[in-house]
């Protein structure tokens, strides 16, 4: 049988808006590598929120790019910096991404990609968390479907109410700083679910290895949205 969200994904593909401002014709983005084979990433880097800005900002500017990008599906060692990942009877961490990062400035507008209603919204942020965090509910061609903005900026979410209609194309929030971003470099935790499982305000990013299968299924390629792959450097 036909996945129903993945096939209403691909038909509405060339009406969603983006999500981000990038212009292809002039913008470029650089793909980045967060995994073990990242030598760069030592642990006295991404344990400091401080140094770990700085390096990301380093790679934009040497770059030249407008954005870097990357991460879904992506297994990385970074989350060793959280508490928040680790199993609490010793068990397998989290590790395994289920979004797409979008790696720059603090205030760069959020946008939605298709109509949505605001579903939910909390301030996650506990060190390594979402911090500000956003889930929009999207009706596409009957389905329901719901797209999850983290590390947003505090004011993203001041005064925002459940139920709020965003047109597409409309800027509803904001990158965060790392003081209100659950301590990371600025940037945009985007990620399609399928279903909350009655989650408000937050839906796992992270998942285990072992389950990754599973957790894929409910979390499918944020790309089929953001469509960014393909100008990736």
């Amino acid at each position: 049988m036909t996945n129903p969200y993945l096939k209403v994904l691909l038909e509405n593909q060339r009406s969603f808006r983006r999500v981000v401002p990038f212009d292809p014709a002039t913008d470029l983005l650089r793909g980045i590598d967060l995994t073990a084979t990242n030598t760069s990433l030592t642990g006295d880097l991404v344990n400091n929120t401080e140094l770990f800005s700085r390096y990301i900002e380093q790679e934009l500017l040497s770059s030249g790019a407008r954005y870097l990008i990357g991460g879904y599906d992506e297994h990385r060692t970074i989350y060793s910096r959280s508490s928040l990942f680790d199993a609490e009877t010793g068990d397998e961490p989290r590790r395994l991404h289920l979004g797409t990062d979008i790696w720059g400035p603090a205030g760069t507008p959020v946008s939605a990609p298709a109509d949505a209603v605001v579903h939910s919204f909390a301030d996650n942020s506990a060190r390594g968390d979402y911090g500000a965090t956003i889930i929009l509910q999207h009706v596409l061609d009957e389905v329901i479907l719901y797209s999850l903005y983290g590390h947003l900026s505090l004011a993203s979410i001041e005064g925002l109410e459940e139920g709020k209609e965003i047109r597409a194309g409309g800027v509803f929030a904001w990158f965060g700083s790392p003081e209100e971003n659950g301590q990371w470099p600025p940037h945009l935790h985007f990620q399609l679910v399928n279903d909350l499982g009655g989650r408000r305000g937050d839906y796992p990013g992270v998942c285990r290895f072992s389950e990754r299968e599973k957790w894929k299924r409910n979390s499918p390629t944020p790309d089929l949205v953001l469509q960014l792959d393909r100008f990736k450097q």
